[in-house]
Order: C-alpha cells, then sequence, then structure tokens
C-alpha cells in the first residue's frame, strides 16, 4: 500500500486520539496529534508563566517555540492545561504556528511514512487533499463519560456536571470561531462512534483497505 494520509476530525472528546494510535498500529502509519501540540504550547506557557491574556506576550512566546516532541503525556491531559489550549486556539497566529509545523513535518516524511492526524481542523484546512477524511461522531453525553473516567483514571478530580458543561461550551467555542471552526470536512466520512470500538475501525478498517 502507498503512503497515505489519513485524516480524523472531531469534537472534544469523541475518540480521535484512541482511533488514530490504533490506526498507526494497525497499518504502520506516523501518529501526529494536533491536539498534543496545542497542549504543549499551553503548558509551557503554564511553566514560563506567561499572560496569555496578553497578545505580545504570546505572540513573542508562540514565535520563539520549537515542538522538540508530540508524543502525548500525563501531564498534558489536565483541565487547566486543556481550558489553556482552548483558550490560545482561536488566536489565528497560534494556529498558523501549529499547522506550519504539521505540514513541514509531514512534507518531510510522508516519502517513507503514512500518517494519520487527527485534530480539529486537519481536514477542512490544513490537509485538505488527506487520501482519507474522516470525521468522528459522538453523542454530548457519551464525549462527558468517557473525559471524566479519562480524568478519574489519572487521579485527577473530577465532577461529571462540571466536564459535560465544559465539553459542550467548548463546542460552542470551536463551532463558533471565526479562525478554523470545527465543520465536517468536504469528502469526510462520519463515522458513527457512539458504540463498540470493535465496530468503529472495523468500518475504517475497510475504508482503508480499499485506498
Amino acid at each position: 500500500m502507498k503512503n497515505i494520509l489519513v485524516t480524523i476530525d472531531g469534537p472534544a472528546a469523541s475518540g480521535k486520539g484512541k482511533i488514530a494510535n490504533y490506526l498507526s498500529k494497525k497499518w504502520k502509519l506516523k501518529h501526529l496529534d494536533s491536539g498534543v501540540l496545542y497542549r504543549k504550547l499551553a503548558l509551557g506557557i503554564i511553566d514560563e508563566k506567561i499572560n496569555f491574556n496578553l497578545d505580545k506576550e504570546l505572540k513573542i512566546f508562540i514565535k520563539n517555540y520549537k515542538f522538540n516532541s508530540f508524543k502525548s503525556q500525563k501531564k498534558l491531559r489536565t483541565e487547566k492545561v486543556s481550558k489553556i489550549a482552548s483558550k490560545i486556539a482561536v488566536h489565528k497566529f497560534v494556529r498558523n504556528h501549529v499547522n506550519l509545523f504539521q505540514k513541514n513535518f509531514v512534507g518531510r516524511f510522508i516519502k517513507n511514512h503514512g500518517f494519520v492526524i487527527d485534530g480539529r481542523d486537519i481536514g477542512s484546512v490544513v490537509f485538505k487533499n488527506a487520501d482519507l477524511k474522516l470525521y468522528i461522531d459522538v453523542s454530548l453525553v457519551n464525549r462527558a463519560k468517557r473525559r471524566y473516567k479519562q480524568l478519574i483514571d489519572t487521579n485527577e478530580k473530577s465532577i461529571y456536571a462540571q466536564i459535560l458543561k465544559e465539553i459542550k461550551l467548548r463546542d460552542k467555542k470551536d463551532k463558533s470561531r471565526k479562525i478554523s471552526p470545527l465543520v465536517v470536512p468536504n469528502g469526510a466520512i462520519v463515522i458513527d462512534n457512539n458504540g463498540k470500538f470493535t465496530q468503529t475501525i472495523k468500518i475504517i478498517n475497510t475504508l482503508i483497505s480499499k485506498l
């Protein structure tokens, strides 16, 4: 099979990362999680005590920030990091920085490896010509339950009602922002991920096998 590029878009806590991780191993694709990149920026802001509410200060930080890796870590999955990542993601200069890194990284390695990339504007903005574009659809309630379990499993105190409220707010922000709003990308196949994971990946594996 040729070196394919698969994009996975969808709302918060829809299971994009889990699906991408599976496909990475199954089809020997490099996995690039755009959410991790925004979270790394957020963690850097926390560590360096950057006032991200001041555009000038944030722009200087973003301009000088270099992604030295894109692997996920537990410390990137806290609610504090998530909230800051969500707030800075509305800025065009932040999204441009992340998107440029992704395009350059894929451009350097696509000849040697296929890629699976997940996020909220990957198939709609960053890689419009992907070989396969997926959009993961999951109900708000199921996403809140999964996010709540994820936080509990990492020993982070959490309240389900608050998680539900925050994800609902995140959806509103993602879909209404002026820069790269969350949409179903043109040509994307909508995947219902409300059921069992095995059912979801069976459908996606069939799609990939036909490329």
